[in-house]
């Protein structure tokens, strides 16, 4: 069953997908209801999960579902990964590079590989304080809350 996505309880459950690259505006156009579709089709073992999905930023796909109602199983998640491997091929774009960090400078989402992490630290580039979109986030209240968050308050703590 679909539940529009501001109206999720702070509790939901949060699968965040980040893209490679910005979305364009056709792409996100029919993503859209893609991802409404899946929503509202998606259950675990027969029964509808209370579901939504949203493009974020351009850039980041964040499926959900409110466990409250019912818990989405393993099989249930491998359906959303199976779903998102999909978008990818059809849209030529990656949602499971983990090797690249997200920011916020200016109004800009940027994408900064790991292996560049130190460098720009040390340059200044990224503080403490720059914006970090941490797909680690899990639920829907530390979304709306906390997302993104300042780096020192996430696991990149460590580099400062």
């Amino acid at each position: 069953m679909y539940i529009p996505f501001d109206q999720l309880p702070p509790h939901a459950r949060l699968w965040i997908y980040q893209a490679n690259r910005p979305l364009t505006d056709a792409e996100q156009a029919e993503i859209k209801p893609l991802l409404e579709r899946f929503a509202t089709e998606w259950s675990s073992h027969g029964t509808g999960l209370q579901a939504s999905a949203r493009l974020l930023h351009n850039q980041f796909l964040v499926l959900a579902n409110n466990e409250s109602a019912t818990v989405a199983s393993g099989c249930s998640i491998d359906k959303s990964v199976s779903f998102v491997r999909e978008l990818e091929e059809r849209f030529g774009v990656s949602f499971f590079d983990r090797t690249r960090l997200a920011f916020l400078q200016g109004d800009e989402v940027k994408l900064v590989g790991m292996s560049e992490l130190k460098e720009k630290v040390a340059s200044g580039e990224i503080n403490a304080h720059t914006l970090y979109f941490d797909t680690l986030v899990n639920n829907y209240g530390d979304l709306q809350q906390a997302w993104p968050r300042p780096a020192h308050n996430s696991w990149l703590s460590r580099y400062f």
